[in-house]
């Protein structure tokens, strides 16, 4: 599929409806993006690998001095729009036509719709996630579940939208400008503007976005100069596109508010991306003996190190005039199981009590039984639309509160469990779903992030085992065999899982840590619709 435009070109399988998403609007913006800030955003991602090296030789974060005078100002963010005023309880998903419609169904006040870390980047996942938002924003889209004879469509009052396109480290392969392949999020980013700020100016709305995996306030400035852009070439007000950014890496934490201050025509708030920030802390400290993790399950957010983000964060963005959104809610209903989902339901009110009591201005839940239990806390805790007024100045966090490791040991079922989550996640992600419910909670490719990277930090390091065993390569080995096999025999209808054991065993067993588990997944995805056609 060509366009006139020069140098762009589309090579991907057929997806029904596609020509009205790819149009030459949406695809001459996509061009005009990737024209002036291609080479910024690979120089930009290029350049976390100086911090790793930095942080591999010993090295350690802090603020940053050249910045100071922007921490010290007195300025705040624009106003927030109406809509967006009360976001106390956010429900997030991918964009299949469905899921969009309960998620907005949800009784929450926003939806965030997932091209990131709850969706595998297929092509056709691609597409087809826009036009279910398109259909969405209209109030046209239904869907009928022939299996179960149901149909699905909107109620009265669906959830502000928002929508979370890729990360800056993902290309779009499929699409590609002099031969080189575009950014993933840029595409998402532009496809969705395009299609839909009319539409939802119609609506007193808006086009609102979730920024993912951001790790530096040069990267804010990148995207703002992108946002910039589109809308001059749209013809739309300044301030039109709204966007919340997640602090989900280590450094991002050290400059929420450079990215605040770059931001502050477009941003409405920053986000407690918790499950992406501990990968994040493991990958970035991985190669140090000295900073070894415990069990993910050990990993909570009242360890001081991420209590400390968060009320960082709070205080950051209260400050600055911002939202500053509480973390995933990851467990799901246990029907099967009275007292299991007692358990898991008072562990979702004590996290939802913790944040809506510290100041936190919303929270998310991933999945909407769990909505009525977060909804509580907020309503009890904050009568208001948000605490942005309640401004934490008794909050003092510094490097060190940041850096403080996590107490804990590690386990053999810990082991074990990472081994199994990062393999069903993976073989999920591979056939296609990339949010998949494992051992009662609800899994992204974050979670299987931490999974992989603690398998090769504990490996790597040599790490003990509560009841002294050294995890060194041969009892990885063992383990990692006896879990291969185990799910060989009671999870044959992972559709990719040969694939998945393969992959996985390849990254846990590397000399040296990807950076990314998706980036080399996404490659056997291209595989796979190559075969295909």
């Amino acid at each position: 599929m060509t366009h006139n435009i020069a140098g762009l070109r589309i090579d991907a399988p057929h997806v029904a409806g596609q020509d009205s998403i790819l149009t030459d609007e949406a695809m001459a913006l996509v061009a005009g993006i990737e024209q002036r800030f291609a080479a910024r955003r690979r120089d930009l991602v290029k350049a976390r690998d100086a911090v790793q090296a930095k942080l591999d030789a010993g090295g350690t974060l802090d603020f940053l001095p050249e910045t100071a005078d922007i921490r010290a100002g007195d300025w705040t963010v624009a106003p927030t729009p109406d809509d967006l005023r009360d976001r106390r309880v956010e429900i997030t998903g991918p964009v299949d036509r469905k899921m969009v419609i309960n998620a907005l169904n949800a009784g929450t006040k926003c939806f965030m719709a997932d091209f990131e870390d709850s969706s595998t980047p297929t092509w056709a996942n691609q597409i087809e996630g826009q036009i279910n938002l398109r259909d969405a924003v209209a109030r046209t889209i239904s869907f009928h579940d022939a299996a179960k004879g149901k149909d699905y469509r909107l109620g009265e009052t669906p959830a502000v939208l928002l929508v979370r396109p890729r990360g800056l480290h993902m290309d779009e392969a499929h699409v590609t400008l002099d031969g080189q392949p575009v950014s993933g999020g840029f595409l998402d980013f532009a496809l969705y503007l395009v299609h839909n700020h009319a539409e939802l100016k119609k609506r007193d709305s808006g086009p609102y976005f979730y920024l993912p995996k951001m790790e530096h306030h040069l990267e804010a400035r990148l995207w703002e100069e992108v946002i910039t852009f589109a809308e001059t070439t749209l013809g739309l007000t300044r301030g039109t596109v709204r966007v919340t950014v997640l602090i989900e890496t280590i450094t991002a934490a050290f400059q929420m508010d450079e990215i605040l201050y770059e931001l502050k025509d477009h941003i409405v708030g920053l986000n407690c991306g918790r499950w992406d920030y501990i990968f994040n802390f493991i990958k970035r400290f991985a190669r140090r003996g000295d900073m070894v993790l415990p069990d993910r399950d050990a990993v909570g957010m009242t360890q001081h190190f991420l209590r400390s983000y968060s009320l960082l964060l709070i205080k950051t963005c209260h400050r600055r005039g911002a939202h500053a959104m509480g973390g995933m809610a990851a467990q799901i209903p246990i029907k099967t199981d009275e007292a299991a989902n007692k358990a898991a339901f008072d562990k979702v009110r004590a996290d939802k009590e913790r944040e809506a009591s510290d100041g936190h201005d919303g929270t998310w839940v991933a999945h909407p039984g769990l909505v009525p239990v977060a909804l509580a806390e907020f309503d009890k805790h904050m009568p208001n639309a948000n605490q942005i007024a309640t401004r934490r100045a008794d909050v003092s966090v510094t490097a060190d509160d940041l850096l403080k490791l996590p107490t804990g040991t590690i386990t053999e079922t810990g082991l074990r469990r990472n081994i199994t989550i990062g393999l069903m996640y993976l073989g999920a992600w591979l056939g296609g779903t990339g949010c998949v419910p494992i051992f009662n909670l609800m899994e992204d490719a974050a979670t299987a992030e931490i999974s992989r990277t603690q398998l090769w930090q504990w490996r790597v390091h040599r790490a003990q085992l509560d009841d002294g065993r050294v995890i060194d390569d041969g009892l990885m080995r063992r383990m990692l065999d006896e879990e291969y096999d185990a799910l060989r025999n009671s999870a044959g209808h992972l559709p990719r899982l040969e694939d998945a054991i393969t992959l996985f065993d390849r990254l846990v067993m590397a000399d040296d840590l990807a950076e990314f588990l998706t980036t080399d997944a996404y490659a056997m995805i291209l595989e796979y619709e190559k075969t295909a056609a």
